[in-house]
């Protein structure tokens, strides 16, 4: 019998136990080692309830995702084998759920007769991520005991809910609090004694509305941006109308042809690709992590207020340094407004809110920051600044306090060196804009950045609930430099004759989030204008530049803070709208290079922009910027809008051959002098 498992006697209720750490998933071995349990306990006359519960962390794991796609061992019991042992046990079947329950977990809890789970977990069938609706009764089982409408949204959705909502709906029977199994033992003992025990497969399912399914389909296509999953979960629950072996059968065969797609080949790569972002290959992955606390937000403007509510939602102690009383008051109450309005909105109570800002310290003298664990400087982008920051933290922090810029362009070994002695405890921590909401944070590895720092660094980023990727050190990193190349090809085929709407609804046709354009005006012209502008002197003068984006700034136009950029914006209305007098400004600068305007093609615009980014990918992971082709994948997908359903660029452009990569990019290169295909390019092919 399988050593995944094991069985315990207490008294009338057995207790089979699964022991697969760290998230006792469904590998081979352990349903047949659940069922021979499960036998065992069906057949002994002293046992009159079973219950069924995660060894370890408490979990119950789901289907083993290294498994999608592969041959399961001949002869071994599966997944489904289990749930069907489960559904047909003539004796009370109880889950005891002791943490979050997810995915193929769930599907097992919901074939047991009844549920019980602990306060602070949760339940849920996110397999929509992953490209696939859940495949072992998942949308059969869960509209039968929360209802079509709830189980539609649990499973289109992806998103679980509480201890608390899983009993209303009925999902589980009982939440207890402190030890689950004496819970369990005394719940299996009353379940024991109430009777014949039904099945959950059995149980009906009430037909909603007969406009329920067109108006949720309706809405579900539009919010799916082309991703098939969600319509293909809203199909299966559907489905849960007809008998159950019908609704099963159905729901299998809609899981095989989902799992089976490019869609969730793109997804499961993205679910491992985020999780080897976070280890740094020549650091042993048991070097210890700093104990972080109190950490202290050096600005207090938008960038660092978002830091600060980042840090405190996820319960640090923050300490937000401004010189100037005005700006520190000024980003105080950004930060409690922030609150304020998530209490209005239901997301807070505010109890919550009150603790929250309890626990910021406003300051205004830098040597305060000596009780720090962790400092994060996040003021406008001057290097001499920086420089005499980083100067004067090494002075009055204490030693072992981490360092972190969060400049998106400047280089982090400069930096560095101000901090003379305490140059190992430097590194670059880069939030993305708004930062308390997006998940990316690049961890910039600074060339004597120690590994206990970068450790503890990643350790923070998974605290605040980001996905942390490590990268190298360069002008824009990862995503800024490789999104500088695209956002550059953007520009000169807007002087080439395209206009900015035409690229933008080129580029959001082929799956981006937000067109360049409309990003650039989002994230404020003036940015990247002054990056330039202090860049200029190591500008090669033979290679094309466009001005045209220059001549915006120079006019004050700096997007929709300033309700004129690439496109023009209403008082309080963020929808672009274009500017006849852009593309006048286009056609000027296209004369000034000696440039004959001409029609461009959607198919020529998706190509340049995007092999561009391939290309620049390509040379980045070359040159070591990147770990790993999937660090580039996780950057774009959670950093700027590439279509997670596409895997990201450099996966993307696997799935196409770097073969056909390269050769449009030589293509290019013979009719526009700024086009190279890159050393990385050319091994990769």
């Amino acid at each position: 019998m399988s050593d995944l498992t094991r069985l315990e006697q207490h008294g009338p209720i057995a207790v089979i136990i699964i022991e697969n750490p760290p998230v006792n998933a469904m590998s081979p071995g352990v349903p047949g080692g659940l069922i021979a349990h499960l036998r065992a306990a069906e057949t002994d006359p002293q046992v009159k309830a079973i219950v069924l519960m995660g060894g370890g962390r408490g979990l119950i794991g789901g289907a083993d995702i290294a498994m999608f796609g592969k041959p399961w061992p001949e002869g071994e019991p599966s997944l489904h084998t289990l749930i069907a042992a489960l559904d047909a046990c003539p004796k009370p079947t109880i889950a005891a759920l002791q943490a979050h329950t997810l995915g193929g977990g769930l599907e097992i809890a919901m074939s047991c007769h009844y549920r019980i789970l602990v306060e602070g977990g949760m339940v849920g069938q996110p397999e929509v991520n992953l490209g696939i609706p859940p495949g072992a009764g998942g949308t059969q089982r869960l509209p039968r005991l929360a209802g079509i409408a709830a189980a539609a949204d649990m499973i289109i959705s992806g998103k679980p809910v509480g201890a608390k909502k899983a009993l209303e709906l009925g999902i589980v029977d009982r939440v207890v609090s402190g030890d689950i199994l004496p819970a369990a033992l005394s719940f299996a003992e009353e379940m024991a004694e109430a009777g014949e025990p039904v099945a959950v497969s059995a149980r009906a399912v009430e037909a909603p509305a007969p406009e329920f399914f067109v108006t949720l389909r309706e809405q579900t296509a539009k919010r799916a941006k082309g991703m098939r999953a969600p319509l293909a979960c809203l199909e299966c629950v559907e489905a849960s109308l007809l008998p159950f072996a019908e609704g099963s059968k159905k729901e299998r065969e809609i899981f095989e042809a989902c799992v089976a797609s490019e869609e969730a080949a793109a997804l499961r790569h993205m679910f491992f690709a985020e999780r080897a972002a976070t280890k740094i290959a020549d650091i042993d992955s048991k070097t210890p992590s700093r104990t972080i606390k109190t950490v202290a937000v050096i600005g207090a403007g938008t960038m660092g207020g978002g830091i600060a509510i980042a840090l405190l939602d996820a319960g640090y102690q923050v300490m937000l340094l401004e010189r100037a009383q005005q700006a520190l008051d000024a980003g105080c109450a950004r930060i409690e407004k922030n609150y304020q309005d998530q209490v209005a909105k239901g997301r807070l109570k505010d109890v919550q809110k009150d603790a929250r800002l309890a626990a910021l310290k406003p300051v205004t003298d830098i040597e305060e920051l000596a009780a720090a664990d962790l400092v994060i400087e996040a003021v406008f982008e001057d290097l001499s600044v920086k420089r005499e920051i980083f100067a004067t933290l090494a002075r009055v922090t204490k030693p072992g306090t981490i360092l972190a810029t969060n400049t998106s362009y400047i280089d982090v070994n400069e930096i560095a060196t101000a901090a003379g002695d305490r140059v190992s405890d430097v590194l670059g921590m880069h939030f993305f804009s708004p930062a308390n909401i997006m998940k990316l944070l690049e961890i910039v590895r600074a060339d004597k950045a120690s590994p206990e720092a970068l450790t503890t660094a990643l350790a923070v980023g998974k605290k605040l609930g980001k996905t942390p990727v490590v990268a190298g050190v360069c002008d824009g990193f990862i995503g800024n430099r490789i999104y500088n190349v695209y956002r550059r090809e953007a520009i000169f085929l807007m002087e080439e004759g395209a206009s900015p709407t035409q690229v933008d609804h080129a580029l959001t046709n082929f799956g981006m989030a937000l067109g360049p354009f409309a990003v650039m005006d989002l994230a404020g012209l003036d940015i990247a204008w002054a990056q330039r502008k202090a860049t200029a002197h190591l500008r090669d003068p033979n290679k094309r530049y466009c001005t045209l984006p220059d001549r915006l700034c120079e006019m004050g136009r700096f997007g929709q803070k300033t309700g004129r950029g690439f496109y023009l914006y209403e008082p309080g209305n963020r929808k672009p709208v274009p500017d006849p007098n852009v593309e006048a400004l286009a056609e000027d600068t296209a004369k000034e290079s000696g440039i004959t305007r001409r029609e461009i093609t959607d198919q020529e615009i998706v190509e340049r922009c995007l092999y561009a980014l391939v290309n620049e990918s390509c040379a980045l992971l070359h040159e070591g910027i990147a770990q790993r082709a999937s660090d580039v994948d996780v950057v774009f997908c959670n950093g700027y809008g590439f279509p997670r359903q596409l895997g990201g660029p450099m996966f993307w452009a696997e799935r196409i051959g770097f073969d056909t990569v390269l050769a449009k990019v030589t293509e290019f290169s013979q009719s526009h002098d700024f086009w190279e295909p890159s050393v990385g390019l050319k091994t990769l092919a």
